[in-house]
C-alpha cells in the first residue's frame, strides 16, 4: 500500500502558502509541515510512508495535500474520484493515543470527531450547511460531498478527506450519488479558503479529543446527522442480510440499530442506507 520511494513534493503554490500562513495561529499542531502534490497515487499512502520514516520524530500534524489523486481510496477499498483541481484531497496524521483522558475512547471517536470538523470547516468557508451520515461521509440532499479515511499507523492514525468542490464530470456510476459545493452553491468556491477552515476546524475538535471533551463532539455529531434516527437500514454478516432502524449512537461512537425488540451495535461493515 505505502511506496517506500516515496515522489518528491512540489514547491507550495504562493496562493495556498499565503492561506495556510494567515491561518497559522487557528492551526494548533497541524500543518507545521505541509507536503504540497501537484498529482499524486494517494494522500494516505505519502502520510504512511512519510510517519514510517519518521520514527524519530514526531510526525503529528503533518499534513499532506495533492491537487490530483491518481489512486485515492475511500473505505473498504472503495476508490475516489479525483480529477485534477476540482476538489481537496488531504491527509492528517494525528495521535489521539496521546490524549490526557481516555485515549482508546479518543482514538474510537476520531473519525467522527473528523466529520464535525468538516462540516463545521465547510459551513465556515462557504455557508453551505451539510449532513453527517455514520461513519464518514458527508452529504448535501442525499448526495455524497465529501468522506473520510482514518487509517492506523502505529501509535498515529491518518485522517485523509476528500471534498468535492467544483463541479466535475462524474462517472456515471456517481452521478445520482455524488455532488460538488459549486455545484449546490451556484457558485466559484476558493479551495484554499475551504481547506485552512476545514483545518482549523480539525483542531479544534482534535484538542476536544485530545482533552477528553467526548460529549462536545458527540453533541456536535448528533446535531449534524438526522439520519442517524428512525432511517431504515441493511447490513450483512456472516449469518446473512439483516435490517432494522436506527437509533442513535452510542458514547462509543457505534451505531445503533432497532432490531424488533433488541438493538444492535454496528461498530464497522457496509451498511446500506434505505
Amino acid at each position: 500500500m505505502v511506496n517506500p520511494s516515496d515522489p518528491t513534493p512540489g514547491g507550495i503554490p504562493e496562493a495556498l502558502a499565503e492561506a495556510i500562513a494567515r491561518a497559522r495561529p487557528r492551526l494548533g499542531r497541524l500543518g507545521s509541515t505541509l507536503l504540497y502534490f501537484p498529482t499524486i497515487g494517494s494522500t494516505n499512502d505519502i502520510a504512511l510512508s512519510r510517519h514510517a520514516k519518521a520514527s524519530a520524530e514526531r510526525p503529528e500534524g503533518l499534513v499532506v495535500v495533492a491537487d490530483e489523486q491518481t489512486a485515492g481510496r475511500g473505505r473498504r477499498g472503495h476508490a475516489w474520484f479525483s480529477p485534477p483541481g476540482s476538489g481537496l484531497y488531504v491527509s492528517v496524521v494525528l495521535a489521539p493515543a496521546t490524549a490526557r483522558v481516555d485515549p482508546l475512547r479518543a482514538t474510537m471517536l476520531l473519525t467522527l470527531a473528523a466529520g464535525v470538523a468538516l462540516a463545521e470547516g465547510i459551513d465556515a468557508a462557504t455557508g453551505l450547511p451539510v449532513s453527517l451520515k455514520w461513519p464518514n461521509d458527508l452529504l448535501v440532499s442525499r448526495r455524497k460531498v465529501a468522506g473520510i479515511l482514518a487509517e492506523a499507523a502505529d501509535r498515529h492514525v491518518v485522517v485523509g478527506y476528500g471534498i468535492n468542490v467544483a463541479s466535475a464530470a462524474f462517472p456515471p456510476e456517481l452521478r445520482d450519488r455524488a455532488t460538488a459545493l459549486e455545484s449546490e452553491l451556484g457558485r466559484l468556491v476558493d479551495r484554499h479558503h475551504v481547506l485552512v477552515e476545514t483545518l482549523a476546524a480539525l483542531s479544534r475538535r482534535y484538542e476536544d479529543l485530545l482533552d477528553g471533551r467526548f460529549d462536545a463532539i458527540l453533541d456536535a455529531w448528533r446535531r449534524l446527522a438526522p439520519a442517524a434516527s428512525g432511517a431504515r437500514v441493511t447490513w450483512t454478516t456472516t449469518e446473512g442480510t439483516h435490517s432494522g432502524v436506527t437509533a442513535g449512537i452510542d458514547d462509543q461512537g457505534a451505531l445503533l440499530v432497532q432490531v424488533g425488540d433488541r438493538m444492535e451495535r454496528i461498530v464497522s461493515g457496509e451498511i446500506t442506507w434505505l
